[in-house]
């Protein structure tokens, strides 16, 4: 009995985990300007973790790191081969000129953070 509790709140943790850096959707969206947009990192997400500009469009994100966990400590856009290290409580901007419309995922170095820029 003990051990069929201790396996039901291991697989509902999992199950937690895995919605918490996988399967939830981010809520939070910002459309970029001619000004630099803020992102926060912090608790495991980038906030805000969506950001719409147009293709051609030079976009500034401010990224200020507030978790000093390893896996803040950068962030990867893959898709455009851009990348930059977060240092804690000092912003980093990241200068990016999408060209195509698109999806664009930015990552931590883990895959765990997640956000997209969303580009039309």
């Amino acid at each position: 009995m003990t051990s069929a509790l201790v396996n039901a709140g291991g697989l509902i943790v999992i199950a937690l985990i895995v919605w918490w850096f996988w399967l939830s959707s981010p809520r939070k969206v910002r459309q970029a300007s001619r000004t630099p947009v803020d992102i926060v990192v912090a608790d495991g997400v980038y906030t805000p973790a969506v950001i719409e500009a147009r293709a051609g469009d030079t976009v500034t994100l401010r990224f200020l790191c507030k978790d000093s966990g390893p896996c803040a400590a950068k962030v990867i856009f893959s898709d455009l081969g851009v990348s930059a290290d977060l240092a804690v409580g000092a912003p980093r901007e990241v200068v990016i000129t999408p060209g195509a419309p698109g999806d664009y995922e930015f990552t931590c170095q883990m895959g765990m953070y997640r956000g997209r820029l969303v580009v039309r």
